[in-house]
Formats: structure tokens, sequence, C-alpha cells
């Protein structure tokens, strides 16, 4: 089963990351991207949510090509958001999009690492300390002015993680907004656990 079709308390996770982009005032036009065989059932999942559902392709880095192909010409900021972390605050969501408007190329939100990070090598030994002043964990939604994101997308020669990570190849300076402790990735067993605590708190 795809991560984003788990469900969170009865529902599942793409449900709920959809519903919650529409609580967001300045979020406009939603496109879906879904696996190729399964466009037809999450169309029905969000009926009545006004999300375009495109199909996916290979990898990460075509899809969000077919996210982006599927936006309106006159869309001049885009959103990049990961189901998985479907209960994000609508709070980042606004502060991401006002940085954009506010003249970024991309943004990020971003939450402080708290563990110690080690270095290591391919037998498991520890090589450094990696100092974690200067370190952050990237959430979703990534924000960027759409011809930026398209150019580093059409430049690519790798693929890499996340769309931010893209954005940084070409060149491009990446903005940080503070992120949330609710918008962690919910992709195991625990995740679950702690996302429904989440939900029951409030």
């Amino acid at each position: 089963m795809p991560k984003a079709l788990r469900a969170l308390a009865g529902e599942p996770l793409l449900l709920r990351a959809v519903r919650r982009l529409r609580e967001c005032p300045s979020v406009g036009p939603v496109v879906v991207v879904a696996p190729p065989g399964s466009v037809d059932d999450v169309t029905a999942l969000l009926e009545g949510l006004g999300a375009l559902v495109v199909a996916g392709g290979a990898e990460r880095q075509d899809s969000v090509r077919a996210g982006l192909a599927a936006l309106s010409p006159d869309a001049e900021l885009v959103l990049v958001h990961d189901a998985a972390r479907a209960l994000v605050p609508v709070s980042v969501v606004e502060a991401v999009i006002t940085a954009l408007r506010g003249g970024a190329a991309a943004v990020v939100p971003v939450l402080p690492v708290a563990d110690t990070i080690k270095q290591v090598d391919a037998r498991g030994a520890v090589l450094a300390t990696v100092p974690r002043e200067d370190l952050r964990a990237v959430q979703t939604p990534q924000g960027f002015q759409r011809a930026v994101l398209e150019a580093a997308h059409r430049g690519a020669a790798a693929s890499l993680t996340d769309d931010a990570g893209l954005v940084e190849a070409s060149g491009v300076t990446v903005q940080t907004v503070p992120g949330a402790a609710e918008a962690f990735k919910v992709t195991t067993p625990f995740d679950l656990l702690v996302a429904e605590a989440v939900l029951a708190r409030g």
C-alpha cells in the first residue's frame, strides 16, 4: 500500500493532507500526483476537494515534473508537499507562501536537529561528530518560484532526495522558515501512534 494511503485514525494520510491544504487561505489549485495505476481510486478518494489527480512517474523527480506540467500557466508559485506530513500546521504552509511572496526564490520549513550526528563509514565505524548548531531537519511543503523549480528540473544531472536540493544544485539560494513538530513524516507504525496522539490532543 502506498504510504500516502495508509490510514490515520480511519482516514488515509493523503485525504488528511489535502484537507489541511484546503484550510490554508493562500493555497490555490491542488494537484495530486498518484501512482499510474491509482489515479481513478485517488480521484474518488478526493472527490469534493477540488484536487486534480495526475499520474506520476518512475522516480520522484518524474512525478514532480508531472505535477508541474498539470498546473495552470499563470501559476507563479509552487508548493511541493509530502502527503505523509498530513498534520503540518496551516501556519507553516502560510509562512512558506509569505516568504515566496516576499521575493524568496525557494523556501523550506526547518527544525533544529536535537540529536548528536555522527558520520560513519560503510563498516559502521565513526569518522567524525558533525557539529549540529548549523544543522536543520527539512520538512514540507517546500515552496518555489515556479520558473526556478522548472529550471532546476531541466538542469538536473542526478536524482536528489528533495526539490530544494535540485534548486541548491542549480546555484539558487534556498531560504528557511520555522517548521513545526507536528509536521513530522508518518512512515512507520510508531509514527502512526504518535500522529494519533497528536490528533487526540487536538
